[in-house]
């Protein structure tokens, strides 16, 4: 796939998924918003909503800003669907009481989850190809880090978005104890604590 041809998808997945969410998704749930609870519209925004976000949003890792905003003001109107919050009060405290992840961390977790799976031989073939553990040439500290090789991009925009270059690279900013996870339920639970303190911690 051309560079052209990558922006022309990338742009049609954003926009399909802000048309599907938003006109699909929450209008429905918002026009039976004052029959239900807290709890039952949380449940039904993660089935129609929140479920449609993160589906194949690794593909979406390092993607311009401008282009995650988008996303993350689908978020947002789904974290005020939730909590009858208005649009003039600040959405952070609202998400960060829902323990939900921003959009850009919930890509994050999704690309660190994929390598993990890599690393622990539960994950596709075809995935395991594109990442390689670091080996230093001398028995240095970082032989104990658990690090990846870092690809050169070929191209410094386009490059910069490919999994070989930023799974790797991601991962090796991880804490070790998150890393050496035993589980994958582990994994997740401490990669979240991890990600929600990075996103809401300013």
């Amino acid at each position: 796939m051309s560079e052209k041809d990558y922006q022309s998808w990338t742009e049609n997945r954003l926009a399909h998924a802000g048309r599907q969410t938003i006109v699909s998704g929450r209008r429905k749930i918002s026009s039976i918003r004052k029959y239900l609870d807290q709890r039952t519209t949380e449940t039904l925004v993660h089935a129609f909503v929140t479920s449609r976000l993160d589906s194949c949003n690794s593909i979406l890792i390092n993607l311009p800003s401008k282009d995650t905003h988008k996303l993350q003001r689908i978020q947002n109107s789904a974290a005020r669907l939730v909590t009858l919050s208005k649009r003039c009060e600040h959405i952070t405290p609202t998400l960060r009481n829902l323990h939900w992840l921003p959009v850009k961390q919930r890509i994050e977790f999704k690309v660190l989850l994929i390598v993990f799976k890599i690393l622990a031989d539960i994950a596709p073939s075809y995935l395991s190809d594109l990442i390689h553990t670091y080996v230093p040439s001398k028995s240095l500290r970082s032989s104990t880090q658990h690090l990846l090789q870092v690809l050169a991009p070929r191209t410094q925009t386009y490059g910069q978005r490919a999994f070989s270059v930023a799974a790797p690279k991601l991962w090796n900013t991880l804490p070790i104890k998150i890393k050496e996870a035993t589980s994958v339920q582990n994994f997740k639970t401490l990669l979240k604590k991890h990600l929600f303190h990075i996103a809401y911690a300013r």
